[in-house]
């Protein structure tokens, strides 16, 4: 673990979201061409301490960049959250002769890697790391965009679609759950999208009279007979919720809930460009000799911030967006 960076690890961890793929290829490809060698650790952090990896060559990431999902498998590691856990992961870096880690995922996979860091600090080692936000909840508060959101809109916008064809011919309410346990970012880019008529997210505290009732009845008495809601998982549920618009109103919903349909599928080329632009920054960062940050987008460009302040920037909804929805869905149909 010394100063020079001669050998590096990638990960995936947490939930998979379309791009990771491209993030992989765009870090093996990028330390190959500097002369660094990289160590692919399987299924997230547990592949440190079960010793689950692979070496990889520029080979190794052919035919992923379209690919949804990770190759690298991902998953939740609750032994690493443990300072034992954390040491058997150290020692198979040590055996590994690794300098850094390039860590692909959300706030919870980058809070990992700095309490490793920190942890391999104690021991007087170093060992840097990099994180690249990937989520499609896009909740990474450092960075305007996360890899996957855009290919998790679209999968949504795509899958509301066809759902209102088929509310359209029955003249009936459909109420779509999509994900976002935290966040309701992609609740509002669906909801804008598809025309809804009533979105409800997190952010919002949801007064149900005026953000689903009145809506509907709005929209009813200009003539609309059919009706769109999307739901935010962190909102509230659209099972309770269809029962709340079948007991206030006498309509009766149809109730979907996307699931994880959102987290498949082909990125996107804003997926696959802004992965490929993050993986080859964090494998600068790191040849630079800059450790323990988080590559971000801010402004458009992409940026790389000290982890541990990134981690405690918090991403202030724009509200801006759902004022677009609600002016442009008022007393109408989509």
């Amino acid at each position: 673990m010394g100063n020079q960076v001669k050998r590096i690890g990638v990960l995936t961890s947490g939930g998979d979201a379309p791009g990771m793929n491209a993030a992989v290829r765009a870090v093996v490809r990028t330390a190959v061409n500097r002369g660094i060698e990289c160590i692919g650790i399987r299924r997230g952090w547990n592949g440190l301490i079960n010793h689950d990896f692979v070496p990889m060559d520029s080979n190794s990431v052919s035919h992923i960049i379209d690919k949804g999902g990770t190759m690298l498998y991902t998953a939740r590691s609750e032994a690493f959250m443990t300072p034992e856990g954390r040491e058997k992961a150290i020692a198979t870096c040590k055996l590994l002769g690794l300098d850094g880690i390039v860590a692909i995922g959300g706030d919870g996979t980058f809070r990992g890697a700095l309490a490793l860091s920190r942890q391999v600090a104690q021991q007087g080692e170093t060992l840097q790391m990099v994180g690249v936000p990937a989520t499609i909840d896009n909740d990474v508060g450092c960075s305007n965009y996360t890899i996957g959101f855009d290919t998790a809109c679209n999968t949504a916008i795509e899958c509301v679609d066809k759902l209102r064809d088929t509310m359209q011919s029955h003249e009936r309410c459909s109420v779509v759950e999509v994900m976002g346990r935290r966040a309701g970012y992609l609740a509002l880019y669906v909801g804008i999208s598809v025309g809804a008529t009533a979105v409800l997210i997190p952010e919002r505290p949801v007064d149900f009279d005026r953000d689903v009732v009145e809506k509907i009845r709005q929209a009813r008495l200009s003539g609309t007979t059919h009706y769109m809601v999307v739901v935010a998982e962190g909102a509230g549920s659209a099972v309770d919720i269809g029962k709340r618009i079948h007991e206030e109103l006498g309509i009766d919903p149809r109730v979907t809930v996307l699931g994880h349909i959102q987290r498949g599928g082909s990125p996107s080329a804003r997926d696959r460009e802004t992965a490929s632009r993050m993986g080859y920054e964090a494998v600068q960062s790191l040849a630079e000799g800059r450790g323990n940050r988080i590559i971000c987008t801010q402004d458009g460009k992409v940026v790389d911030l000290d982890m541990e302040e990134a981690l405690a920037m918090t991403k202030v909804f724009d509200m801006e967006r759902y004022r677009v929805l609600e002016a442009t869905t008022t007393g109408a149909g989509d």
